[in-house]
């Protein structure tokens, strides 16, 4: 053998070698990279990702529809960006540099000189500009949770060293802009130098001085005067629920409108429904056209009380009317056809219409069509008649959801509000879901005994403090389900809180006037979507499926 064989040989195996090494080490590496990401990766919310995997998700089924329903569809105020302040009225926070500003207007002046005995300062002046500065730094301290919007002027309480305060707020994990009341009484004494101090403050409400005044009956109706509904005593006046009217023909005339047809997505569960609705008011706002609304909603047998869907349910009883107004140009169905056929009646010239049988005609080719009505209509059997296929496909590309627009109701955040008030903003929740999922063995074989009493008791200990508030979100339908645990904690449940939809609440006789003076059932979504409220306002929340069970959300193999 060659000389110069024996010293290329080794050489070339070397350099083999070392290429070989190297990308085993980059191999290596990334694996490692893969695997961290893998381990610490949290996936988005489903319902939140983009409109091609949602179609996908929901085409995934037989029928391509929705799956029963079995959380709360998060909405525009849970996805917002960030907190924004209401377009009407722009009220900045009261933090602790707007109270310090305050002082600073005020100067460096005392209850009563320094000289004096503040032990004779018997009667707390609740006018006195102080007292309020006191109740704004005391409420900062204690309620950390809270943003505080609005104060109004101290009142006289009940005795001469108590004043009640009433503000408006917002919590901090709602990202809404919208505002809620309380009203205190708090208990005076006095600090150094004489300055007014907070020695206790009540709970919830319970400066009823401050309170708005109460409604007054007219005791000059007449006895053949139609019979009107009593209005609660302490009704948001900030709710505003009327309905937009088009005013005359020629304002009809000149609109340009989309209507959709009742279709196959009517009785299906809620998420189904918003989904599909804001596919609908999507492409309104991409053909800028006004979306034609039908407020009726139907309401599945899967959260109705009834364990039937029931028809003719009010869109506001669920979601903020207001709101979607404000932020979205819509006509409710009834006033659109009522000034449809008074335009035909008395015209010669119809209202230029198309009329679109089919999803598969895509909002891209209506861009450019001039007809004054639009109309979709779903005639077509289960799935082709569902209003989500028309942002399908291509037109995933082009219409946006509107999620911004739809915000919860109002009137069940003041209950959402009231809850977490009355335990003062300072509890702990788990979540705790049974029912027919507990009693699928087949699906979740741990589920039953992970959630019995005795295990959660065991498992709550190592994550809740004792003596803390707890609230109990959940599905199981026995009250007394949940009796071990108030051997550790301050147990509150829904149900605790009953009176807050009773017939003598605000909410009952609110939501009684939007459905033509008769009651309204507090029914199975509405309990859901509060419970589900007031578990995310929590300081320590405790899931199901990711701290009390091994077993899959979905059913075995799932997670």
């Amino acid at each position: 053998m060659k000389e110069s064989d024996l010293t290329t040989e080794p050489i070339a195996q070397n350099l083999i070698k070392l290429i070989s090494n190297v990308c085993f080490s980059v191999f290596v590496f990334t694996v490692l990279i893969f695997t961290a990401i893998a381990i610490t990766y949290q996936p988005p919310d489903p319902w939140l990702e983009s409109a091609p995997a949602l179609t996908k998700l929901l085409t995934d089924t037989e029928n391509a529809t929705f799956k029963i329903d079995s959380s709360i569809f998060k909405t525009g105020e849970d996805i917002a960006a960030s907190p924004a302040l209401s377009p009407a009225t722009k009220t900045e926070p009261v933090t602790e540099a707007v109270i310090e500003e305050s002082e600073e207007k005020l100067g460096n002046l005392t209850v009563k000189s320094a000289s004096s005995d503040c032990d004779e300062l018997k009667v707390v002046n609740c006018s006195d500009p102080r007292v309020l500065i006191a109740v704004q730094r005391f409420n900062l301290k204690v309620f950390k949770s809270i943003v505080f919007l609005e104060y109004q002027s101290p009142v006289n309480g009940s005795n001469p060293d108590e004043c009640d305060v009433a503000w408006r707020f917002r919590n901090k994990r709602e990202k809404s802009w919208r505002r809620y009341r309380d009203f205190r009484r708090f208990k005076f004494g006095f600090g150094e130098d004489c300055t007014y101090k907070v020695f206790h403050a009540s709970g919830w409400h319970s400066g009823v001085n401050a309170r708005r005044p109460r409604a007054r009956s007219n005791p000059s109706r007449s006895k053949g005067s139609p019979k009107v509904a009593p209005v609660a005593r302490d009704r948001d006046p900030e709710i505003n629920d009327t309905i937009p009217t088009l005013g005359s023909a020629t304002n009809f005339r000149k609109g340009k409108y989309l209507y959709y047809s009742r279709g196959g997505d009517y009785c299906k569960g809620m998420n189904q429904y918003m989904w599909s609705f804001l596919c609908g008011l999507g492409e309104a706002m991409f053909l800028n056209r006004t979306f034609v609304m039908d407020l009726s909603v139907c309401l599945s047998s899967s959260y109705s009380l009834k364990g039937k869907d029931e028809e003719g349910k009010d869109f506001r009883y669920y979601f903020d009317f207001e709101h979607l107004k404000e932020t979205a140009s819509i006509v409710e169905e009834g006033e659109f056809l009522r000034d449809w056929k008074k335009w035909d009646r008395s015209h010669k010239r119809k209202i230029p219409t198309r009329k679109v049988k089919t999803y598969k005609v895509s909002p891209m080719q209506l861009k450019k069509d001039k007809s004054t009505v639009i109309w979709r209509q779903f005639d077509a059997p289960e799935p082709e008649n569902y209003w989500y296929r028309v942002c399908e496909g291509q037109a995933a590309k082009y219409i946006e959801r509107p999620w911004h627009a739809l915000w919860k109701s109002k009137r069940l955040m003041n209950i959402v509000s009231e809850i977490s008030g009355k335990m003062d903003w300072d509890f702990d929740a788990v979540h705790v879901v049974r029912g027919e999922k507990a009693q699928n063995k087949k699906l979740w074989p741990n589920l039953d005994v992970d959630t019995s009493p005795d295990a959660l008791v065991t498992k709550l200990k190592g994550m809740v403090q004792p003596w803390r508030n707890l609230y109990v979100a959940t599905n199981e339908p026995f009250y007394n389900y949940f009796d071990k645990l108030r051997s550790q904690y301050k147990v509150h449940l829904l149900d605790d809180y009953n009176y807050l939809w009773s017939n003598t609440s605000e909410w009952y006789n609110e939501t009684r006037l939007l459905n033509d003076g008769k009651p309204v059932e507090f029914d199975g979504y509405m309990r859901v979507a509060v419970d589900t409220e007031v578990f995310y306002r929590a300081k320590t929340r405790v899931e199901t499926f990711y701290n009390l069970t091994k077993d899959c959300k979905d059913g075995i193999n799932t997670c």
